[in-house]
């Protein structure tokens, strides 16, 4: 990979000569700008607005507009004099947790390549401190006409750095959150939840960019002469009257797509710690069909106890009368074997 910038780390009174190498790139589909009518491209050219002429890149320069329109030109040497101990030095600053650092910040990201073999033992060891005190080095470094702030974090056995905005870069979110009171129903929260654990994680490679690969099939299309590839339906979108209905859809959908099998099985709906329904709430009608339906079991269960108990009585009763009956008749022979023992003579 082609380094973009070379300097060094400053780490106290540790330099460490690296390369800065870009870690991202973009796979955006770009267009020209061209006639309809031919498709002759368009091309902006650089006017002098006083000479009324095209002028070629030697002849450009750089200046600042004063507020009264002056033109103040600035050239290379009077940048190369700024008093930026920055200018070729990635210097750190501070090493702070890095949940310190608002995402809104993160910019674009860089490889930090040690610069020859000197370089690779204090590379290993900065690298080494990051990961054993698990925090990140704030730093400053000027790139591209302006100083910067970044962020060094290790990833594997790379040094990574990320441009960061200045803090009064990040606006405010003033006026953005909702200006109207919403509550909230825990049931909706429970549901809210186990779509979510329906959903489950992702792999973050597994994802990748639909949007361009469908125009890259229209592209095939039209240059071999085809037509393009048909649209999808569109999802009939449009506002949510129902939420709760909107979330058990959901979550039953999700369960579909996923494989899930009964209810339940992937997620659970968890209910949270509420109060009694109101008769608001429940609807009456429903409420009045829930509690007979619930009643209705009860008294069949009774009756059934009833039935029980009046066809388990008669067995008791025919039970208990053969055993007195087979008392009786064993006491009766006992009493005749005495008393013909009485009569026999001596």
């Amino acid at each position: 990979m082609r380094s973009i910038w070379n300097g060094a780390i400053s780490f106290g009174l540790v330099s460490i000569p690296i390369k800065v190498v870009n870690a991202t790139e973009s796979h955006a589909v770009s267009f020209r700008q061209v006639h309809t009518e031919d498709n002759g491209r368009i091309r902006y050219r650089k006017v002098c607005e006083l000479e009324d002429r095209e002028v070629d890149q030697a002849e450009i320069g750089k200046a600042y507009e004063a507020a009264d329109g002056e033109m103040i030109p600035i050239t290379e040497d009077d940048l190369s004099h700024l008093p930026l101990p920055s200018a070729r030095t990635i210097d750190i600053v501070a090493f702070v947790p890095a949940d310190r650092i608002d995402p809104l910040q993160m910019d674009t990201a860089y490889y930090l390549a040690a610069a020859g073999a000197s370089a690779a033992k204090p590379y290993t060891l900065l690298r080494e401190a990051l990961k054993r005190s698990n925090k990140v080095a704030v730093a400053k470094f000027a790139l591209r006409g302006r100083e910067r702030l970044g962020m060094l974090r290790v990833v594997g056995d790379v040094i990574v750095m990320h441009g960061l905005l200045w803090p009064d870069e990040v606006r405010a979110p003033e006026g953005v959150a909702p200006d109207v009171d919403v509550t909230v129903r825990d049931k909706e929260l429970d549901l809210a939840d186990a779509l979510m654990d329906t959903l489950g994680e992702v792999d973050l490679d597994d994802l990748h960019d639909e949007y361009r690969e469908a125009l890259e099939e229209v592209i095939a299309a039209k240059a071999a002469g085809e037509a393009p590839p048909e649209a999808p339906a569109a999802a009939t979108g449009g506002k949510v009257l129902d939420l709760m209905a909107a979330l058990e859809k959901s979550v039953r959908e999700a369960r579909e797509s996923r494989g899930a099998g009964e209810p339940g099985e992937d997620a659970e709906v968890r209910t949270l710690p509420r109060g009694r329904s109101t008769p608001k709430e429940t609807g009456g009608k429903k409420s009045t069909a829930s509690a007979a339906a619930k009643k209705a079991p009860a008294k069949k269960t009774a009756a059934a106890r009833k039935s029980t108990s009046k066809s388990a009585e008669p067995s008791g009763k025919r039970g208990a009368t053969k055993s007195t009956a087979k008392k009786a008749a064993t006491g009766k022979k006992t009493t005749a074997k005495k008393t013909a023992s009485r009569k026999r003579p001596a």
